[in-house]
């Protein structure tokens, strides 16, 4: 059961019907989330903003997908799990990396898994790294920008996984063929 109110363009705050309508255009639907979040028209409008900011970052589709399902799974997002696993099909991310990730296994390649691994440390640490870690990142082809990179993913994805928790947000109709739970 839901615990926040899932608002339609209709019952939702004047200042996020403009916001709601975007949405629908884009998905073909209201997402579930985006009604949540619409109550506070800042939150939507930041959470877009963000996403949108993260998916022009740095990194390719996979690791779009390995930042933004590493956090998913570490927060254990019933919603976002799914919702993510349909976008990567979505971006053509290549289904075994999309089933690892939500398996927790192992990445395919060094620098996805190292992607992972710092993703991790980020999360679990609150932004503590050590320079060892950094290290690690860096000798497979990262950089600055990149650690960087993933604190925006996560900054989005502590927005819709901890709004998700608190509203138990229903999983939408087109991602309950991709459920999940940890």
């Amino acid at each position: 059961m839901s615990t926040l109110k899932i608002h339609t363009i209709e019952s939702a705050p004047a200042e996020s019907k403009a916001s709601l309508e975007n949405s629908v255009k884009a998905f073909g639907m209201l997402p579930n989330l985006h009604g949540v979040l619409s109550e506070s028209p800042e939150l939507l409008e930041a959470y877009k903003t963000i996403h949108q900011l993260f998916s022009n970052s740095s990194f390719n589709a996979e690791e779009l997908t390995v930042v933004w399902q590493t956090i998913n799974v570490e927060h254990a997002c019933h919603y976002c799990v799914p919702a993510h696993t349909a976008i990567a099909h979505m971006m053509k991310v290549d289904p075994a990396l999309t089933e690892a990730l939500r398996n927790n296994t192992a990445m395919p390649t060094e620098k996805l898994q190292v992607l992972q691994d710092t993703t991790l440390l980020i999360v679990r640490n609150r932004g503590h790294i050590s320079d060892a870690a950094l290290d690690a990142f860096y000798a497979v082809g990262y950089g600055q920008r990149q650690v960087l990179d993933i604190i925006l993913g996560v900054s989005q994805k502590v927005i819709s996984n901890y709004t998700n928790h608190i509203a138990n947000t229903p999983v939408d109709e087109p991602f309950q063929k991709f459920a999940w739970s940890k």
